[in-house]
């Protein structure tokens, strides 16, 4: 692999006769030269601009990656917004000159047009290592997303840190097949992950990139077997493969699945590793330090160790309360050592464990509290699954459940507090059934009350079905928060919308936890001995979702694909997930719209289909 400073000109370098395909579209191929016209075209629609700031967000990680090499060429520096949504452009109109891609109609983004495409183009010019060619964001998991710049000597230097730690680990595994194996991915490029392995490291090594994230684990299957593939994905996305013998024609295709934006649990390791027939490979590191370390756990070597990626030093800081660890390397901004927020122990071999966060350390009425002891406490109870702790301060009004604290404890619901979101476990749920949430939250309190003091206990308690996700599989510090304001108002007439939870949102997906309650309007006349629900309400519901949540055009244009195979019965937990695709290449498509969505749960698929929409007199 080519040095750093190479990867440069490489980032900004057509394919040749040995690499003729970039990628794939819809099942058709998009060659080096399809490609390399769409940078020219962006950067020829991005010289006429004023400004050099400019917030991109595109689905299509091929569109994506010639409006990022394009910007680069014409000298912009790109955004890297999360997500699309309204507050996001909000905070985004105060900072950038302009907006690309699939934005609001408000924001007035930009796309190239026929025109830009076949202008004439001088070629390429190398790019400065100093040019702070991209801003990218925090994952919001800890408290509000930050902005990091990112020179370009930064992504220049991981691309060829994963080519060298990884590149030979994916030769090896394909043996005697030549062709370079095709980046499938669950996971959005619009965050530091996605971006490295989805659209930088494929591009620089050649790697063919398909265009479309997998929204669904069906999908996965077809594209998996196919040809040889590296899986990108997430523990939020591992942990819902399902069981099926399909994955047996996958094992011998796949030459590596790779792991980012969390903790990958044992087990969920090892049912994914006998899934594909390979353990993933797990990536530590962040949007503001870039990659730190990996592991892959096995059945032999199932330990927690990390090993540290070549070029990184680390450290264990000096400060005996925290352990904090500390790092430096060539992905970050400069040479100095940067303490992190998570504490560390070194082990054997040079690696490291993690020990939780440091700054999970806060003062509450001058007493020190550990929040990763509260949530360690409560996360062992057999009475809960998962379970996420967070501190409040003053400006998040939210009502404490009053029933459980006294006079001094309502007066701290003004002041900072701990706040609880818990997922039962099944005899946890059962419990929360029959004695109710005042005396189930007495209960947790109670098991916590040995290891922390009264004031540090927990003053707002939330029972999930599950904790939200982003399209990273994080948690963030905002969906939680969100998810305080929601009230449980009884119903005064008889439902006719599901109980609902939200899982997963980013702009073009999402995913929700659904309970059909039982005394739900439509459940009448299907059937009075074995209430069942129909189908023309799942598509109802589906649209009723899809509109809420995305920008569909008005008119309904018709339903392909339309399959029911399970019945959804009373008090049934199921998941609804949508994927909302938009046509962008050209200007003259973006009035048509399509909505998968698909019904499951435990017991495997009930329905799905794709939803056709588009604008009057289409």
């Amino acid at each position: 692999m080519a040095e750093p400073h190479d990867l440069l000109q490489l980032l900004a370098t057509r394919g040749d006769a040995r690499r003729p395909i970039c990628g794939w579209r819809d099942g058709l191929p998009i060659s080096y030269d399809d490609f390399v016209a769409r940078v020219r075209a962006w950067q020829a629609l991005l010289e006429r601009c004023r400004g050099d700031r400019f917030a991109l967000y595109l689905n299509d990680s091929l569109e994506f990656g010639a409006a990022l090499l394009g910007a680069w060429q014409a000298g912009k520096t790109v955004y890297l917004p999360g997500d699309n949504l309204p507050a996001t452009c909000t905070n985004l109109r105060v900072t950038v000159d302009g907006f690309l891609g699939q934005f609001p109609d408000d924001c007035a983004a930009l796309i190239p047009s026929i025109d830009d495409a076949t202008a004439p183009h001088a070629g390429f010019k190398p790019l400065a290592p100093e040019f702070a060619g991209l801003v990218v964001y925090t994952s919001g998991s800890t408290g509000a997303a930050q902005s990091i710049p990112k020179k370009m000597s930064q992504l220049a230097s991981e691309v060829a840190t994963l080519e060298r730690l990884f590149g030979a680990m994916v030769k090896a595994r394909a043996g005697a097949d030549a062709a370079a194996p095709e980046v499938v991915a669950t996971v959005s490029h619009q965050h530091i992950y996605g971006l490295l392995f989805k659209v930088l490291w494929p591009l620089v090594a050649g790697r063919p990139i398909h265009a479309r994230s997998c929204a669904f684990p069906e999908e996965l299957v077809p594209l998996l077997a196919a040809r040889g593939c590296i899986l990108i994905s997430s523990p939020a996305h591992l942990k819902r493969l399902p069981a099926s013998p399909a994955w047996a024609q996958v094992g011998q295709r796949l030459r590596a699945v790779f792991s980012s934006g969390g903790p990958l649990p044992p087990d969920v390791a090892q049912a994914a590793a006998q899934l594909l027939g390979l353990a993933p490979i797990e990536v530590y590191g962040s949007s503001e330090t870039g990659g730190i370390a990996w592991r892959q756990r096995s059945e032999s070597d199932r330990g927690d160790g990390w090993t540290p990626m070549p070029g990184v030093d680390w450290r264990i800081a000096a400060d005996p309360v925290d352990d904090a660890l500390e790092v430096r390397s060539p992905h970050l901004a400069d040479t100095n050592w940067l303490r992190l927020a998570d504490r560390a122990q070194a082990i054997d071999g040079g690696r490291f464990v993690l020990r939780g966060r440091a700054d999970r350390i806060v003062k509450i009425e001058e007493k020190r509290v550990s929040l990763d002891t509260i949530q360690a406490r409560l996360a062992a109870s057999p009475l809960v699954a998962e379970v996420r702790v967070l501190m409040l301060d003053a400006t998040v009004a939210v009502a404490t459940d009053v029933a459980t604290a006294g006079a001094a404890d309502v007066a701290a619901g003004r002041r900072q507090r701990v706040a609880a979101f818990v997922v039962p476990s099944a005899s946890g749920r059962a419990i929360l059934a029959e004695i109710g949430k005042l005396a189930f939250n007495r209960l947790l309190r109670d098991s916590l009350t040995d290891a922390v003091e009264r004031v540090a206990l927990p003053r707002s308690w939330r029972y999930l079905e599950a904790l939200p996700v982003d399209a990273q599989g994080k948690t963030t510090y905002a969906e939680l928060l969100a998810l305080l304001d929601q009230e449980d108002a009884p119903q005064k007439a008889r439902p006719i919308l599901p109980r609902q939870r939200l899982l997963e949102r980013d702009a073009m997906r999402a995913v929700f936890e659904l309970v059909a309650p039982s005394d739900l309007l439509y459940f009448d006349g299907h059937f009075s001995q074995a209430p069942i629900l129909p189908g023309v309400v799942q598509l109802d519901w589906a649209i009723a979702f899809g509109r809420a949540h995305f920008d569909l055009p008005p008119v309904f244009l018709g339903v392909h694909a339309l399959k029911f195979q399970r019945v959804i019965q009373p008090e049934m937990a199921f998941q609804l997930e949508l994927q909302h695709e938009l046509r962008h290449e050209l200007r003259h498509e973006q009035q048509k719209s399509s909505l998968s969505f698909r019904f499951s749960s435990a017991a495997g698929q009930h329905a799905s289909g794709r939803i056709l929409f588009g604008a009057a007199g289409v």
